[in-house]
């Protein structure tokens, strides 16, 4: 089977809005302007990055709202969060598409949300990897502190993780070893990778120059939100855009169904 992944970012490619503002954000009787002014005042003051401010600040509000933050009642707040048409759908009949071509594909996520609500939502599974910000905790399993924060820079890591099969994210050996393009798992040829904005920017970059597909994504029922997908394809970061929309037959469907048949096609050619 000829290999293949597609990468999505989360917050605005998959579902609308940002996760923390589904379920967590009014259970510590916070507003979500309130929230992400405070966050990023609490990253200035500190120049912090963005991603453990907005961790800690979680963490804080939780304490003084007496909200018990687990990695249970997480998963349990992301069991809430709704998605774009189609997606639940998506993943299956892309995958049978694909088998039937001969192409094995693989779904990740790398987004700056966090992994412990994407874990509670009803794609979960699908995922071969979740890559995204998490906590860690004590042993009554309370969040205590930022495992991992993954900002629109660090997300090149994973992609370059997914190249070299180097997929567990405290492995650091492999990740930096040299591995001749040639001999790496899942060339960048055949990888997509799927976002919405410009946190997404340095992953467009990187898979759209090393020969792969960058789709920029915007909301279908707002077609204000189009205006910046389509400056980034004019100023050449993705290869095409298209409304978040995955049911079948949509602009997304059937292009990502064109790159499995052009990836097939070029292993077949040699």
């Amino acid at each position: 089977m000829i290999p293949m992944a597609i990468c999505y970012d989360f917050d605005g490619t998959l579902a609308p809005g940002n996760m923390q503002e589904y379920d967590f954000i009014p259970s510590v009787g916070v507003s979500p302007k309130d929230f992400w002014e405070a966050s990023f005042a609490l990253a200035e003051k500190s120049d912090a990055d963005t991603i453990l401010a907005y961790m800690r600040l979680m963490l804080r509000k939780a304490e003084e709202a007496e909200v018990r933050v687990t990695r249970d009642s997480f998963r349990a707040f992301g069991s809430t969060i709704t998605f774009f048409p189609g997606v639940e759908a998506w993943f299956s009949r892309i995958d049978a598409y694909a088998h039937e071509r001969g192409v094995l594909v693989e779904h990740y996520i790398i987004s700056s949300g966090l992994r412990e609500m994407i874990e509670g939502t009803a794609i979960a599974g699908e995922f071969k990897r979740i890559y995204a910000s998490g906590f860690m905790y004590d042993e009554n399993d309370v969040a205590v502190w930022p495992a991992l924060a993954i900002n629109y820079t660090t997300k090149t890591q994973f992609l370059f993780r997914i190249n070299k099969g180097s997929l567990e994210v405290y492995d650091n050996t492999r990740i930096n070893k040299y591995v001749p393009k040639g001999d790496r798992p899942l060339p960048f040829t055949n990888m997509v990778y799927i976002g919405d904005g410009e946190t997404d920017i340095p992953c467009f970059r990187l898979v759209k120059k090393e020969g792969g597909y960058a789709i920029a994504v915007y909301p279908p029922r707002k077609p204000a939100s189009r205006a910046l997908t389509e400056r980034l394809l004019e100023e050449g970061r993705a290869n095409l855009i298209a409304p978040a929309d995955y049911t079948e037959g949509s602009r997304i469907d059937l292009s990502v169904k064109a790159i499995v048949d052009r990836i097939e096609a070029t292993a077949r050619i040699g």
